[in-house]
């Protein structure tokens, strides 16, 4: 079939010609390449080999379910690339149903879209957080309606439209009427101009994870709008590390039950 001769006869038994050794040892070059190949194949079906682009909004990403997915997770499928993208709720919808990310953490106020589905996670709740320079006692709760009168910032309504209308209506429910002189697209921004004293601000509690050296956060006694977090996907997405990190997720909601501490 090769048409050279690979061996040779002597009175000794059988010896290899130069051109059989080389033979031989492309043999098995090439079946340690398949080996190689079959074994990453496997760790890649079995979602322990590859690659993971997951969004995450950015407080949620400092403290509680998000970074212990992410290190549950690295423990058992080291060899996984997980590469993370701080974005806002509506730029991972975008960016998952786009094929961008396999998946992400983001805050599920409205209808996000009927093609994504959802993992609920946890629940949040909201503080208020004022310049430090207003000087407020340290830690103690507020009422709604202490911040009647003073300079609000917020997120604008184009940018979350559905918890824009939440916390408005909360707010007024609770005495509260916003006095909004500035509106942002992010927490980040938002925070930003608190520490700046542009005024005070009711953001995420996940924020007091990470705390600007210039903003102080104050609970509430009477204002509560839940932070519903959730992992966001696409059923039918083929990625078999998407698949394990799903049951991860699965596993750390499982523990919270039996401990009951899950949302």
């Amino acid at each position: 079939m090769l048409g050279v001769r690979l061996f040779d006869r002597t009175p000794q038994g059988v010896k290899l010609t130069a051109a059989g050794e080389l033979f031989l040892r492309e043999v098995r070059k090439s079946l340690g390449i398949l080996e190689s190949a079959t074994r990453a194949v496997k760790l890649v079906a079995s979602g322990l080999q590859g690659s993971l682009r997951i969004g995450a909004v950015e407080n949620a990403s400092w403290d509680g379910f998000v970074p212990d997915a992410f290190s549950r997770f690295q423990r058992e499928a080291p060899e996984v690339s997980i590469h993370i993208a701080p974005m806002n709720t509506p730029e991972q919808v975008a960016e998952i149903l786009g094929g961008t990310l396999d998946g992400g953490f983001v805050y599920t106020y409205g209808e996000l879209s009927r093609a994504l589905s959802l993992r609920p996670l946890a629940v949040g709740g909201v503080v208020a957080a004022v310049p430090r320079s207003w000087n407020l006692p340290e830690g103690k709760p507020i009422s709604a309606r202490d911040l009647n009168g003073q300079p609000v910032v917020c997120f604008s309504r184009q940018t979350y439209p559905a918890y824009y209308d939440t916390l408005v209506t909360a707010c007024r429910e609770a005495g509260l009427t916003l006095n909004v002189v500035q509106e942002v697209p992010t927490e980040a921004a938002i925070l930003s101009l608190v520490s700046a004293g542009v005024g005070a601000a009711i953001v995420n509690a996940a924020n007091m994870g990470r705390p600007p050296a210039r903003v102080q956060f104050l609970p509430f006694t009477d204002l509560s709008i839940p932070m519903p977090l959730a992992f966001a996907y696409i059923e039918d997405n083929p990625n078999a590390a998407l698949q394990r990190l799903l049951r991860v997720l699965d596993a750390i909601l499982d523990q919270g039950t039996q401990d009951g501490t899950a949302a």
